[in-house]
């Protein structure tokens, strides 16, 4: 079997508390899961229209101390294993590894697999988890239940700021964290990894300072629209155009995830991404179809 996918993020807060945000339920109920329960060191359970195949509890505990947390997790009629690792860095830094087994970047490309969407369902975990320490409004969960993938959200920045970042290429490969190359007008190529990549998605509509929407074949349509206000800007992205029977989950989650360090890159002073260099998620390369 191959190596287990890794993610690695440094969070804002000592080990103490980050392990209570990850083991109180009401916790979990607010950055994780639609429902949680927790009874250590017997029960880890997390389910609910935010959980790959939520429709019931599927976590086993296997471990938990004060620094790691491991799970047996039945994704697919397989039973994955995913773990949560604390480091402390500082007395207000804790580096989390979290690593998870069964997942194959090629089911997440074709979405044969719910496991498929392991890695960018864990990213946007993990960035709602850095928001929830920091005290910052989550980024919109996926629902595993729907095809309707629509989110909104506030960055306190003017709207010309935003749409610079959203369309520069150096700037959103700067908070993506991975290379992005951007031609911003109608018929200009979209690619991640950069225009030597191979494969380019298309900007189809445009319209400056305000909406772009990119067609990335298969996965659909990805659309945002930028609104300000009071010098915040309003991002709402839509992806749509897909086989609504098969859901581009993955893709969608990715997208979604991408915006936490966006809202950061505008937010932060001296902003630094959360993610370490070596293990930048959704990158191997890149399963989510676009920063929306």
């Amino acid at each position: 079997m191959s190596e287990p996918m890794k993610v690695q993020a440094r969070l804002s807060a000592p080990v103490a508390r980050v392990r209570q945000a990850l083991t109180d339920p009401a916790e979990l109920r607010l950055w994780l899961a639609e429902h949680a329960e927790v009874e250590l060191p017997e029960r880890y359970e997390f389910w609910g229209r935010y959980t790959p195949e939520g429709d019931a509890p599927h976590q086993r505990l296997l471990h938990a101390d004060d620094d790691t947390l491991r799970f047996s997790w039945l994704l697919d009629g397989v039973e994955t294993t995913s773990e949560f690792q604390l480091t402390a860095e500082g007395p207000d830094s804790t580096v989390l590894t979290l690593t998870q087994s069964h997942f194959d970047f090629a089911e997440a490309m074709s979405g044969s697999s719910i496991r498929g969407v392991l890695q960018t369902y864990w990213s946007l975990a993990i960035a709602n988890l850095a928001a929830h320490l920091e005290g910052r409004s989550l980024l919109p969960r996926t629902d595993f239940t729907s095809a309707d993938l629509r989110g909104e959200l506030v960055i306190a920045a003017p709207a010309d700021k935003v749409w610079q970042s959203l369309t520069d290429s150096e700037q959103a490969s700067a908070w993506f964290g991975y290379p992005i190359g951007i031609e911003p007008w109608v018929g200009g190529r979209y690619a991640m990894g950069g225009f030597d990549a191979g494969y380019a998605a298309k900007v189809i509509d445009l319209e400056p300072g305000r909406r772009m929407s990119v067609d990335w074949g298969p996965t659909g349509i990805t659309s945002w629209e930028l609104a300000e206000s009071g010098g915040r800007t309003t991002l709402t992205f839509v992806q749509s155009g897909f086989d609504e029977g098969n859901p581009p989950y993955g893709a969608w989650t990715g997208s979604v995830s991408g915006l936490a360090e966006l809202r950061r890159f505008h937010e932060v002073p001296d902003w630094q991404p959360i993610w370490l260099p070596a293990e930048i998620p959704g990158l191997e390369p890149a399963p989510t179809g676009a920063a929306s």
